[in-house]
């Protein structure tokens, strides 16, 4: 189950990420938060 969150983000990073959501990268911004935060914790970091 997924729990809805507010975050504060720098705006360079939100465009980066808006950029990936209209280039159909990302379905939209959790999306690519989501992937990124998961693509991290597999790195084992």
């Amino acid at each position: 189950m997924k729990e809805r969150i507010t975050i504060t983000i720098e705006k360079e990073l939100l465009k980066w990420i808006d950029s990936k959501v209209g280039e159909k990268i990302f379905a939209n911004r959790s999306h690519a938060i989501e992937y990124l935060i998961k693509k991290r914790m597999d790195s084992d970091i």
